[in-house]
């Protein structure tokens, strides 16, 4: 009985009925009179009766595509399936076999609907040959500068650029989603009754709470002692990738990490205190004592998920480490962005498993046929991990998950974070007989980011997991000539936290 349970169950797996529900609905279109079926399963009634989103028709009647001049209203299929003659018929079964999976094996109230309204995921249910269809004349004279270096981005590459990377919110209203130059970022006034005359003064090798002066703020360094780990990962472990290797000894010199990522309330401050806005995006004084901070962004970097305590999000490496400089400058003190080596070092807090806790990326990814129909198993690592699993496709709050042994928070998961490090994939080879605070190649393009994000999967928020920055990816809807050397326009899950140097006279 228990063997023809479990054949009964890989023949219920989702591709396969999927496939089934496919066959079934092209069998039925063309049985019973293709023209008559494809209209009657095209109208918007019936496209709602399936779709129970709760935000899909109140947003669709807020959209440009319903609630416009013209009168003009844009349909259902009209954007969900490509034009007649293009794939319409095809793409019609595979989606229908999908909403019928949905409508009898799935509740629609346990959907991630934050997530299936992302870029990601929408590209797969909008058609862009649609869009032209209707969008004939990419450069009308009403089209602003910005619109036409973006409207040229697209036409020269269309492999990375879909028209919903600039116009998201064309079908679907979304308040929060903007593609503006909004220049009155940052500009709040600090609510903070409170403003620190000088930083906290640090005269023995504990944990402090830093102050920033000029500004109420305050945020935790951590003290993590001198040590030495064994970096990177075994080709045995679950999910290993070949930029681990080889796996070598690495002594770390102590040094303060922040306790969290840098927080909007803090990034803000640094934003108030150095940006311009009518500087050019190429102009950038690096004079510490008069710091020339970022421009004003395109757009709303926080996504609308909201600022105060939660990561900063968006910003350019280099924007990353002028705010190092300034940090700096305020307080006296030497920040920087951490080095490859001390971010893992602290990431693992002693550990040498792939995880600071219990359980190996086989338990918890959520990949694979099988976890893909019966799910990952989330027990432990949600208390530690803001990833995709548990995230809701935004950042979290730190107090959301627990510390790790050195008392960091959101080490892994969340977002990704800023490494001093060049990237390169072979990096580990100069080091495989052992290294003192390596500090990474000496030249490079992209640079190192750690941790996962708030998007990854398991296999990819290990303490050995490495990735890197992919600047021209990132700034591909940046409609501004040049691109901004401040703002990412598509990430959103990149961040960073900062370390302090210990001083030599302290003990």
């Amino acid at each position: 009985m228990k063997i023809w349970d479990s054949i009964r169950s890989i023949f219920t797996g989702k591709k396969v009925l999927l496939l089934i529900l496919a066959g079934i609905l092209a069998g039925f279109i063309f049985m019973f009179g293709k023209n008559k079926v494809v209209k009657y399963t095209s109208s918007d009634q019936y496209c709602a009766s399936c779709h129970v989103h709760p935000h899909a028709e109140q947003s669709w009647k807020l959209s440009k595509h319903y609630d416009n001049q013209s009168g003009v209203v844009v349909h259902c299929v009209e954007c969900h399936l490509p034009p007649e003659g293009q794939g319409m018929l095809v793409a019609k079964a595979k989606h229908g076999a999908k909403d019928v999976y949905g409508k009898l094996f799935k509740d629609s109230s346990e959907f991630n609907w934050p997530a299936k309204r992302k870029l990601e995921l929408a590209k797969k249910f909008v058609y862009v040959e649609s869009c032209m269809k209707c969008h004939q004349n990419l450069f009308p004279k009403t089209l602003t500068v910005e619109g036409e270096n973006a409207h040229l981005n697209f036409l020269t590459s269309k492999s990375e650029v879909t028209c919903l990377n600039c116009h998201l919110n064309a079908g679907h209203y979304d308040p929060n989603f903007k593609h503006e130059h909004d220049k009155n970022f940052g500009m709040t006034v600090s609510q903070s009754t409170v403003v620190f005359t000088e930083a906290t003064p640090v005269s023995s090798f504990t944990s402090f709470t830093e102050k920033v002066p000029g500004t109420g703020l305050t945020f935790e360094m951590v003290a993590i002692p001198a040590g030495e780990f064994i970096m990177g990962s075994s080709k045995k472990e679950p999910f290993h990738k070949p930029d681990e290797s080889p796996m070598h000894p690495v002594k770390v010199s102590r040094f303060f990490m922040a306790k969290i990522e840098v927080s909007w309330d803090e990034y803000l401050e640094f934003f108030k205190a150095t940006s311009s806005q009518g500087r050019k995006e190429a102009e950038v004084n690096e004079n510490v004592d008069a710091i020339s901070g970022p421009t004003p962004p395109w757009g709303a970097p926080d996504q609308g998920w909201g600022k105060g305590p939660r990561p900063a999000i968006t910003m350019s490496w280099k924007s990353a480490n002028v705010y190092c400089k300034w940090l700096s400058k305020v307080t006296g003190k030497k920040y920087r962005l951490p080095t490859e080596a001390e971010w893992e070092y602290a990431a693992r807090g002693g550990s040498k498993t792939p995880y600071f806790f219990d359980g190996d990326a086989k338990k918890y990814t959520s990949e694979g046929f099988f976890k893909k129909i019966f799910g990952a198993d989330t027990t432990t690592i949600q208390s530690y991990v803001a990833y995709k699993e548990n995230s809701l496709s935004q950042t979290f709050e730190p107090a959301s998950v627990k510390e790790n042994p050195f008392g960091l928070k959101n080490m892994l998961g969340n977002v990704y974070e800023f490494c001093s490090d060049y990237y390169s994939p072979t990096a580990y080879q100069a080091y495989k007989k052992g290294a003192v605070d390596p500090k990474g190649p000496k030249k490079g393009q992209e640079h190192v980011i750690r941790g996962g994000s708030f998007k990854s999967d398991a296999k990819d928020v290990r303490s050995a997991a490495r990735d890197f920055t992919k600047t021209k990816a990132w700034l591909v809807t940046d409609p501004q000539m040049p691109k901004s050397v401040w703002w990412y326009s598509d990430c959103v899950d990149i961040g960073f936290r900062v370390v302090c140097e210990v001083d030599e006279n302290i003990k």
